[in-house]
């Protein structure tokens, strides 16, 4: 059992400045040559990317129904043993979801600190604080700060409608020049904002005016009982070299996944579709993430050489594992809002079209031979194939059907995003040449 200074950054809804806080918070912490780890609540992609430039450190998923109780547990002691300070930033409001932030900081302790966007609020604010505070008893509350507040007059307002027993942890006044940039699926990519570094740098100077900037208490950390070596499917991948496709198109990846992976004994190499390099020739199987082909259709559709690598692969029957944005890349075609239609690979015979607003999101699970795999689905475009699906995940509480499972010639392929180490020897079968 390790000790460790932790918080919970959550907030009523999505839009309050979350991210920006706990990223500026991280990079505070760390200017003061803090070990920080950073955690995010639920299934995400996005918001890691900017925590971890924050932060100087991987961002890996909390989820107690995606994950696990228990590997949540693991995850959080592991990094209570060498971090001077945790953060953990919750995902939409403070209560939203089965389970919810609110869940995940109860079960583990971690003191909520809320952060409520003021802009267009007076004293409505206390009114608010006072629900997030009072709604459940048990949840360890640490107090509320307001965002985006427009003068110190508007913060002593807000200030003075809390109830004096809600701790008041200070204000940020708003400003544009550290506000992350957005669009569909979420924040912008990391990499993609050239100015990140003094925006990350603009919100640690502003928190550190706050008592949100204080050391949060120490929380007890212990692994589970439950904690055991990699299971016995490593042999599976033993010596078996995966390539991966990583950059701006394709970076929809758990670092979670990339663990696992290796612990079963894969040899993992990245190459970049969008700078044209090839899938390396001697690669067992190929990984293609979801991500923003959208965004890259022109180029993707003129970089030959990566092409011309990946339909060799395929040809020569070799494994490729596609989730979302991967999976575009298969198809015959991608059109975008715009109504522009650029050709994809035609590894897998279909046509994607980009929707207005998102066609489906939700946590999602697929069950096999080898039991549950966990994950969850979040995208804006209509699949159209003549393909049957060899089965669909489910919703895990309507049941309801979700994404189709495709398996075309030696391509599996979905629009869901699966967290690997919710079972490893299902993971691995979807690498495993003994499972084509």
């Amino acid at each position: 059992m390790s000790a460790c200074p932790a918080l919970f950054i959550s907030a009523p809804a999505s839009g309050q400045g979350k991210t920006t806080l706990t990223a500026g918070l991280a990079r505070h912490h760390r200017r003061l040559g803090r070990r920080v780890r950073v955690f995010k609540t639920g299934p995400d992609f996005l918001d890691p990317m900017i925590l971890a430039r924050a932060s100087g450190a991987p961002v890996y998923s909390l989820d107690l129904w995606m994950v696990g109780e228990d590997a949540c547990r693991d995850l959080l002691a592991q990094a209570a043993q060498s971090a001077d300070v945790i953060l953990v930033e919750g995902v939409m409001g403070l209560f939203d979801g089965t389970p919810s932030s609110a869940d995940l900081a109860t079960t583990f302790g971690i003191p909520v600190a809320a952060v409520i966007s003021a802009q267009s609020l007076a004293q409505t604010f206390g009114a608010i604080a006072f629900g997030l505070a009072r709604l459940r008893p048990e949840l360890p509350f640490h107090g509320v700060l307001a965002n985006r507040t427009g003068s110190p007059r508007h913060a002593e307002m807000v200030r003075e409608s809390l109830p004096p027993d809600i701790r008041w942890l200070g204000h940020v006044p708003a400003d544009p020049e550290i506000e992350l940039p957005d669009r569909h699926l979420g924040l912008v990519q990391a990499d993609e904002i050239d100015d990140l570094e003094a925006r990350l740098e603009r919100a640690a100077d502003a928190v550190a005016l706050t008592s949100l900037a204080a050391l949060p208490p120490a929380i007890e950390f212990a692994s589970s009982a439950s904690t055991a070596a990699p299971p016995s499917p490593a042999a599976h991948l033993a010596g078996l070299c995966i390539a991966i496709a990583r950059d701006d198109a394709f970076s929809f990846i758990y670092p979670a996944n990339l663990d696992l992976l290796e612990a079963l004994g894969a040899q993992l190499e990245y190459f970049s579709p969008l700078r044209d390099e090839a899938v390396p020739a001697h690669a067992d199987a190929l990984y293609l993430p979801g991500g923003y082909p959208e965004l890259h259709a022109p180029l993707l559709a003129r970089n030959h050489r990566c092409a011309a690598s990946i339909r060799a692969h395929a040809k020569a029957g070799r494994r490729i594992v596609a989730e979302c944005g991967g999976m575009l890349y298969l198809l015959d075609s991608l059109t975008d809002k715009a109504g522009t239609t650029t050709p994809m690979l035609g590894l897998m015979p279909g046509d994607a079209t980009l929707a207005p607003r998102f066609v489906s999101l939700g946590m999602q699970q697929q069950q096999g031979s080898l039991g549950t795999l966990t994950g969850h689905t979040f995208h804006y475009s209509r699949l159209a194939t003549p393909l049957e699906p060899i089965g669909h995940a489910t919703h895990p509480v309507t049941q309801l059907r979700g994404e189709a499972i495709f398996h075309h010639e030696s391509i599996v392929a979905s629009y869901m995003h699966a967290y690997w180490p919710s079972n490893p020897a299902f993971s691995a079968s979807l690498f495993s040449p003994a499972s084509l």
